[in-house]
């Protein structure tokens, strides 16, 4: 199986009003997804934020403390685990990532004013591209939308 790892560059809106949409799309595909954040504190913000990014939806989610993470569509931990056997593995934070090879798609979102996270991205990338990854970057737009840029 051919693993696809991509890079969204993150630049004019944070990555609270990005992710959201991005996982509506993994969810309208029936693919399980598991978010990794750099920390516990960034996993619980964004496990409150799931719940709230709108007034008319949610994003269907869980952590280790809710239980049951092999039924929950979108799993978050600061972890490396999978528990929820996701397809689908986003990397948000500079989260240091497992082996990437068993899913279907991996996903860094960075934040591209962060000169840190810009040298790490670099970095991945790289990695990805030696494991002989499908690689795509995709730098966010003045409105918010994305632009396929590699």
């Amino acid at each position: 199986m051919s693993v696809e790892v991509m890079f969204y560059h993150l630049l004019h809106k944070p990555l609270e009003a990005a992710l959201p949409q991005l996982l509506l799309k993994c969810l309208e595909r029936d693919w399980k997804v598991v978010i990794q954040t750099g920390s516990e504190e960034r996993c619980n913000a964004l496990d409150a934020h799931l719940w709230t990014f709108a007034d008319d939806s949610f994003l269907p989610h869980g952590t280790k403390t809710d239980g049951f993470a092999e039924q929950q569509p979108i799993y978050l931990t600061s972890e490396q685990d999978n528990p929820n056997a996701a397809e689908v593995r986003f990397l948000v934070d500079r989260a240091d990532p497992p082996s990437l090879k068993d899913y279907k798609r991996a996903i860094y979102m960075f934040d591209g004013n962060d000169q840190t996270a810009l040298e790490e991205a670099r970095r991945r990338w790289k990695e990805a591209k030696s494991e002989g990854f499908e690689i795509a970057y995709w730098q966010q737009t003045q409105v918010g939308g994305w632009e396929k840029k590699a």
